[in-house]
């Protein structure tokens, strides 16, 4: 599956794109506002992937290789996944993203989200889109708030302070 937006073109991670995603998962500024901790060794980038690829298979979606058109460089992880409440007894679309740092305040994490919300609608079908940010992300909040995203709930999770947001069609 290849997709593109304005700027960015998106397609399934491979096995040949953990090298980058180890280099991005090393960076302590990327892992901030995150739960898992800094890689410390490529073959966990590599399960990660093999973890995503099975989500395309089992569910049709995951998170995507982001790169940018005019250079074909590698940013980062955007898109959508497929996941389960606490309970399990609901399943819902996540939008994320996960940009190297150089790519920050560019807007890239905007265009990725509002053109996976818009696949989250229009080709999915889905009928609402969720995501979360630490509270004291300001950057992702803005960026999850410019795209239409609302605010539902704050909790916490594992010692951090989180707000749950929504969109719906």
């Amino acid at each position: 599956m290849n997709l593109e937006s304005s700027r960015l073109y998106y397609r399934e991670l491979q096995q040949s794109d953990a090298e980058a995603m180890f280099a991005m998962e090393c960076i302590p500024e990327v892992h901030r506002y995150l739960y898992d901790e800094i890689a410390t060794d490529i073959q966990e980038t590599h399960d990660v992937i093999t973890y995503i690829r099975s989500q395309y298979t089992e569910e049709g979606i995951g998170r995507m290789a982001t790169f940018l058109k005019d250079t074909d460089e590698f940013i980062g992880w955007t898109g959508l996944k497929l996941e389960s409440s606490a309970d399990s007894s609901k399943k819902f679309y996540d939008v994320g993203y996960q940009l190297l740092p150089k790519f920050w305040g560019r807007g890239y994490a905007t265009e990725a989200t509002l053109f996976f919300l818009d696949y989250a609608f229009n080709t999915l079908q889905a009928h609402e889109v969720n995501a979360y940010a630490h509270t004291t992300n300001a950057a992702s909040i803005r960026v999850l708030e410019k795209c239409g995203l609302h605010p539902v709930q704050q909790f916490a999770s594992d010692g951090r302070d989180m707000v749950w947001f929504s969109i719906k069609k």
